[in-house]
């Protein structure tokens, strides 16, 4: 558990599965996450990715709690082979949970955990051109941006650049 005042990254939980279906079931959050996560999000969706994650060791994939409430997940991906010391960040905050100040916390707790707990060297990630308030959340981190890949994505039938952050410890 990585808590930082009423901010706590936690293992997620079967317990959380009716809360996750509610919060990630909207496509708000949706346009702003890679495509194999599914929408509409189902319970049956939360319920296979909690049994996805709830046995990693070390611990990856986080229940994001706010004030006692599940608000959002984030986790960090493994790199491999040559990348093997680089790990990338992924996270989403419900929508009535926006605007918080949460994200930031959270990026900042896992961002110490990547670094200090399973040596990480860089932790990188990418961000849709138009999701600004994620940009903000990393550069408030300390990440820097390491450019743009022009026209890398396709999100709703539309093509994007994709915004590259990374952080090195």
């Amino acid at each position: 558990m990585l808590q930082h005042e009423k901010i706590i990254l936690r293992p997620l939980n079967n317990n959380d599965s009716t809360e996750l279906a509610l919060l990630a079931n909207n496509k708000k959050i949706w346009d702003n996450l890679r495509d194999y996560i599914p929408f509409p999000y189902t319970i049956n969706d939360a319920i296979s990715f909690i049994n996805m994650v709830k046995d990693q060791k070390p611990v990856m994939t986080f229940a994001i709690e706010f004030d006692g409430h599940l608000c959002g997940v984030i986790g960090l991906v493994a790199q491999k082979d040559v990348y093997r010391k680089t790990a990338e960040v992924g996270y989403w905050i419900g929508e009535p949970y926006w605007n918080k100040g949460i994200a930031t916390v959270a990026v900042k707790l896992i961002t110490e955990y990547g670094f200090d707990q399973l040596d990480y060297v860089r932790i990188h990630t990418g961000v849709f051109e138009y999701n600004t308030g994620s940009m903000k959340v990393l550069e408030k981190n300390g990440y820097k941006k390491d450019g743009i890949f022009e026209k890398a994505i396709l999100k709703n039938g539309q093509i994007w650049n994709e915004h590259r952050f990374s952080k090195i410890k």
